[in-house]
């Protein structure tokens, strides 16, 4: 799959008392765009969750944090798998206003059994949709 975009608005809970973005909000915003990722090819996670008994989770983050984000400004976040295994895949993520580049993430994210929380294959049908 190309590079998915999802444009999120800033609100002021997002904020911190110095007018900018809180820095763990960014994670947010990330999730958010690989949730919208998963949806615009047909998934939804609490479907997975009832029918498949499978849990995507956060594994590993690396955050660059460039330049800050203010309250009501429009962002454009992406995704894009840049790494799949048989039990998880690598994002590579940014949030960008304007062409400025604010945050860059590399996150990875395992696929797991919900009730054992042990590693579970990624189903061959999402896999299909993401590379």
């Amino acid at each position: 799959m190309k590079e998915f975009n999802w444009p999120v608005r800033v609100y002021y809970e997002d904020t911190d008392a110095g007018g900018v973005v809180f820095y763990a909000n960014y994670l947010k915003f990330f999730e958010r765009a690989r949730t919208e990722m998963l949806r615009s090819v047909g998934f939804e996670q609490d479907n997975l969750l009832a029918e498949q008994n499978l849990i995507f989770v956060v594994r590993s983050v690396k955050v660059d944090y460039l330049k800050p984000a203010r309250f009501n400004e429009l962002l454009d976040v992406s995704a894009k798998v840049i790494e799949h295994k048989k039990t998880n895949f690598t994002f590579e993520q940014s949030i960008i206003r304007q062409q400025n580049v604010l945050c860059t993430a590399e996150i990875r994210i395992a696929c797991l059994d919900a009730q054992s929380m042990k590693p579970k294959l990624i189903p061959s049908a999402i896999l299909e949709h993401l590379n």
